[in-house]
C-alpha cells in the first residue's frame, strides 16, 4: 500500500475512533487524553508565570479570585486536578484565558472593560467553557492530523526539539496572541463558549444580562477596529449580543445567591 494511502487510512481510522460531542452536541475530533492536555496546560501556565509580570495588588487579586472561585464552584470536577489555579497578570492586555489542567489567567487590562463582577464572571465563564468543551484538544487534534507523525504531547515545552512547534501548540491552547501567533478560536467554538459560559456564570448567581453590557464595552474599546465578521474567526460583537440575548431569555431561575466580590 502506498505511503500516502496508508497515512490516509490511518488518519481516517483515528478520526473515527476519536469522535466525541461538545456540550452543545456538536461532533468533535479529540485525539489527546485528559492527562496529555492537563500536562500541556500546566507547562504552558508555568512558563507564562515566569515570563510575564504577575500582579501583587492584594485588592485586585482578592477581587479576581472571588469572582473566579464563584464561577468555578459551578463547574463539575474535572479529571487531572482538584482546584482551579487563578493568576492575575499585570498587563494592559484586555484578555483572559483558561487552560486544561485548571489554570486561569486574567490580565489587569480586562478590568477596565469588564467593569463589574458580573461582566468579569462572563469572561471567566467563557474561558472556562473553552476548557470544558475540549476546544484546545480539538484544535491540537486537527493540527495532529494536518502534520502526520507529529507527536505534540511527547515533546517537552522547554526542549529545543519542541521549539518549531511551540507557537502552534500555544495557539491551539488559546494563547496565540500572547506568543505572536494569530490563531484564535473559531467562530463555532467562540459561540459555543459564549453560551456554555453564560449558563455557568448564571448558575453562580451572577447577572447574565451584564454579558450584553460587557460586549458593548468590548465594542467600544475596540474603537470600531474589529474586521467584518466574514473576514474574522470571531463572531461580530452584534452577533454575540444577539445570541446571548436569545439565550438569556431561556435561562431558568437558578436561585443562587449573588456573590459579593468587591473591587474596593
Amino acid at each position: 500500500m502506498p505511503n500516502l494511502l496508508k497515512t490516509t487510512v490511518l488518519a481516517t481510522s483515528i478520526a473515527l475512533s476519536a469522535c466525541s460531542a461538545s456540550p452543545t452536541g456538536r461532533n468533535q475530533l479529540l485525539l489527546f487524553s485528559d492527562q496529555d492536555m492537563s500536562s500541556l496546560g500546566a507547562q504552558s501556565f508555568d512558563q507564562m508565570k515566569q515570563q510575564q509580570k504577575v500582579s501583587t495588588d492584594k485588592k485586585v487579586n482578592a477581587y479576581v479570585q472571588c469572582v473566579a472561585k464563584s464561577v468555578t464552584s459551578q463547574v463539575p470536577k474535572q479529571p487531572g486536578f482538584n482546584e482551579w489555579e487563578v493568576v492575575v497578570f499585570d498587563s494592559d492586555q484586555v484578555n483572559a484565558f483558561a487552560l486544561p489542567g485548571g489554570k486561569i489567567g486574567v490580565y489587569t487590562g480586562l478590568l477596565k472593560v469588564a467593569k463589574n463582577e458580573d461582566q468579569l464572571a462572563t469572561v471567566i465563564g467563557h474561558e472556562i467553557a473553552h476548557v470544558l468543551a475540549d476546544h484546545s484538544n480539538e484544535r491540537l487534534s486537527q493540527s495532529q492530523l494536518a502534520n502526520a507523525g507529529l507527536q505534540i504531547t511527547n515533546i517537552a515545552l522547554g526542549s529545543s526539539e519542541y521549539a518549531q512547534y511551540r507557537g502552534a501548540t500555544m495557539a491551539a491552547l488559546g494563547l496565540g496572541l500572547q506568543y505572536g501567533v494569530l490563531l484564535p478560536y473559531g467562530r463555532t467554538q467562540e459561540s459555543e463558549a459564549d453560551i456554555v459560559g453564560l449558563e455557568i456564570m448564571a448558575k453562580a448567581g451572577f447577572d447574565p444580562t451584564e454579558s450584553i453590557s460587557l460586549w458593548k464595552n468590548m465594542a467600544a474599546a475596540s474603537g470600531g477596529q474589529q474586521p467584518p465578521e466574514l473576514l474574522s474567526t470571531h463572531p461580530s460583537h452584534s452577533t454575540r449580543i444577539q445570541d446571548l440575548s436569545a439565550k438569556i431569555n431561556t435561562l431558568p431561575n437558578y436561585g443562587a445567591q449573588k456573590p459579593n466580590c468587591s473591587k474596593s
